[in-house]
């Protein structure tokens, strides 16, 4: 899973980013796209490694790029950050960082602080990169539907629906509202189109603002999640050991970290879950679509599991929770043996049969 963590000069996605992963913060001025590998905190872990001692354990991870602030306010920051922004096409999701903390050592992006008016100058320039990408793309096909190509009428039918995305765009709708079906989600995919994409809010708040709720109805459906980050005391926190960082964080009455709540907001607006495996070897979690039928997740794993498919042996973690034991759950007849179309649930422990 691959993410892009997107936001305005003095937003602290960098500083976001160097909370979840540990890596240091980049320099001020930076024009670069960071990368780091975010491991997906897990706390059914700490019961199975107890319970198993594998000698090996493997999170899922999201591979977050950040990139450099935004600058809208002049025509050279604007070209800067359109050259960015077309770098990000291929990623799964967007994380829209908005600030929302003051500090006056930190100047604020237009001289105010506006998480509201961010967002909205956020999802405008997005849908302006689209809209320049639309229009190449509608002048490109005007030219090749007459020619006698094999494509020529597939072609027409892309030109009909890049017409439409534009007048969407132009009324300052995204992508996303004006695709009606697969078929047309297909045809455009390899456009990277970036209003097509699933997004998460981010609000970087002040250490005074950790319970503050930010309402967002007028820019985002209720289905996209907002969550609240205070980057500069995460940042703090991931400096320290794990007694230490959990004690500091009782006495301030933080309940979920950073990186808790940065993995729910990505895993919600990707419709993703996580189901297990577990052997004296390893402990793997694997991230797949809800919705996803067992022999799809064995794929997952590797192309022999889910060519020679036989049953899925599955149990869930609350019952392993609730058992004690795999002994204990196979006296009680909860392990179960699933087909092919079974659909994993988040939480499943399973063990793939199959022969090639």
């Amino acid at each position: 899973m691959k993410v892009a963590l997107v936001g305005l000069l003095q937003s602290g996605k960098s500083t976001i980013l160097a909370s979840l992963s540990g890596k240091a913060i980049p320099a001020i001025g930076s024009t670069s796209i960071e990368e780091a590998i975010v491991p997906v905190p897990d706390e059914r872990f700490d019961l199975l490694t107890e319970l198993y001692e594998p000698k090996k354990i493997t999170h899922a991870t999201i591979d977050c790029l950040d990139l450099p602030g935004f600058n809208f306010t002049d025509e050279h920051g604007r070209a800067a950050a359109r050259r960015l922004i077309s770098q990000i096409r291929t990623v799964e999701l967007l994380v829209l960082v908005v600030r929302a903390f003051e500090n006056p050592s930190v100047p604020p992006y237009r001289n105010t602080v506006d998480p509201a008016r961010d967002l909205a100058e956020l999802q405008t320039e997005l849908l302006l990169a689209d809209l320049e990408l639309v229009t190449t793309r509608i002048t490109n096909l005007e030219k090749q539907i007459h020619k006698p190509t094999k494509t020529q009428a597939r072609d027409k039918a892309e030109l009909d629906l890049q017409k439409k995305l534009a007048e969407s765009l132009e009324s300052e709708r995204p992508i996303s509202s004006a695709i009606e079906t697969d078929d047309e989600r297909e045809m455009i995919k390899s456009l990277g189109f970036l209003t097509l994409k699933p997004f998460v809010v981010a609000v970087n708040v002040g250490e005074d603002q950790l319970s503050r709720k930010f309402d967002f109805t007028k820019r985002v459906v209720d289905s996209v999640p907002v969550i609240t980050i205070c980057a500069k005391l995460e940042h703090e926190l991931s400096q320290l050991d794990v007694k230490s960082r959990t004690e500091f964080m009782a006495d301030l009455g933080i309940t979920e970290s950073a990186a808790g709540k940065f993995v729910k907001g990505c895993y919600s607006a990707l419709g993703l879950i996580s189901f297990l495996t577990v052997a004296s070897s390893e402990l793997h979690a694997w991230p797949v679509q809800e919705g996803t039928a067992a022999v799809d997740a064995a794929g997952k794993i590797h192309t022999d599991l889910k060519r020679g498919f036989i049953r899925a042996e599955t149990f869930s973690y609350d019952e392993l929770r609730e058992h004690g034991s795999e002994k204990a759950l196979k006296a009680a007849g909860k392990i179960r043996l699933e087909g092919k179309e079974y659909v994993v649930q988040d939480g499943d422990i399973i063990n793939f049969r199959f022969n090639v």
